[in-house]
């Protein structure tokens, strides 16, 4: 297949790495025309994916449009909230026949859209049945090694989900294929928030009972606003659920669990944010996640506290009294 990734960061690399290795004819966007010219120099993502290196066939571009141009499939591997803006420069060309598959995790703020819902509104030729998800527990610096790794391809149509779940599959990263598009999102997008959380637990040393409590309670929020947006439940229960959820809150790789374990030592968010060069997905999903809740109607504690200690400065300490001393209720 003709393939092009837009968005060279960590993953974006990683997902065309895969995916040249695979054999498709595989064309890789950067944004920065200097990292695009420093890689096809060095062959190698130096700032994101250290030491992995590029395939001498896979090609690296600053021209966006002679990218996506003639493409029968298109990776959008850039930070949800700055995607919108690289689909724009996008809407001259006729992408009848083009399947495109979003990997980022997060919802818009403002619109509060899903990825999948943003690209139909930024690219009006694509249908419905051409957009899909790849989501689930897989950081960059685990796939780029190979080391073995199982996702979920979403889509409303299941040939579309079956066509991507083809595209990546290799021996070490597995594929499932699902039509519940709306979940797999979800599922996405918000478990960074509760990653957050978690790592404002290890920050704070609250212990491994505090932080198996909130990544419980967590999926449960999770749960409840994709039901209420039409997801299947048994999809929380997947790769794209308390799949993600497990490796965002536990893994040193996770850039939201960071952000979280630096709060909770005391350090303020402006300056965390300052000094990290990837982007955590959970600090502007966090505002999403409490105005999406808010929108259809359902009770998201941890996610309300996340939103307060972020944005409204409140003391983790206390978050987690305010959570801890709620009216008691039944579990389910």
């Amino acid at each position: 297949m003709r393939i092009a990734v837009l968005g060279a960061g960590g993953w974006g690399t990683t997902l065309a790495i895969l995916l040249s290795k695979n054999a498709h004819r595989v064309t890789l966007w950067s944004y920065s025309e200097a990292d695009a010219a420093l890689m096809q120099v060095q062959r190698e993502n130096r700032p994101f994916l250290p030491g992995v290196p590029i395939p001498p066939d896979l090609e690296i571009t600053h021209d966006l449009i002679g990218a996506a141009r003639d493409k029968d499939m298109l990776i959008a591997a850039s930070p949800s909230q700055y995607l919108r803006p690289v689909l724009r420069q996008l809407s001259p060309l006729t992408l009848e026949g083009t399947v495109v598959v979003n990997v980022a995790k997060g919802i818009e703020n403002g619109s509060l859209m899903t990825m999948s819902e943003m690209i139909l509104d930024t690219l009006p030729t694509l249908t419905p049945d051409a957009v899909a998800t790849l989501s689930g527990p897989s950081h960059a610096e685990e796939v780029s090694r190979q080391i073995p790794t199982t996702v979920v391809a979403a889509s409303a149509n299941m040939e579309t989900a079956r066509s991507v779940q083809a595209a990546f599959m290799v021996p070490h990263f597995r594929v499932y294929a699902s039509n519940d598009l709306r979940g797999v999102e979800i599922g996405g997008s918000l478990k960074n928030v509760i990653a957050i959380a978690a790592g404002i637990v290890d920050g704070a040393n609250l212990g491994d009972n505090t932080k198996a409590a909130l990544m419980t309670r967590g999926i449960a929020e999770i749960a409840r606003v994709g039901v209420a947006m039409g997801a299947h439940v048994r999809t929380f229960s997947g790769l794209s659920g308390i799949g993600d959820l497990m490796v965002t809150c536990m893994s040193r790789h996770s850039r939201n669990r960071h952000v979280g374990v630096e709060i909770g030592k005391g350090r303020k968010l402006p300056e965390i944010l300052q000094e990290m060069v990837m982007v955590a997905e959970g600090v502007a999903t966090t505002q999403s996640a409490f105005d999406l809740a808010r929108r259809v109607g359902v009770e998201v504690p941890i996610i309300a506290e996340v939103h307060r200690i972020l944005f409204e400065g409140k003391d983790p300490l206390k978050a987690c009294y305010d959570l801890m001393t709620r009216d008691p209720k039944g579990e389910v």
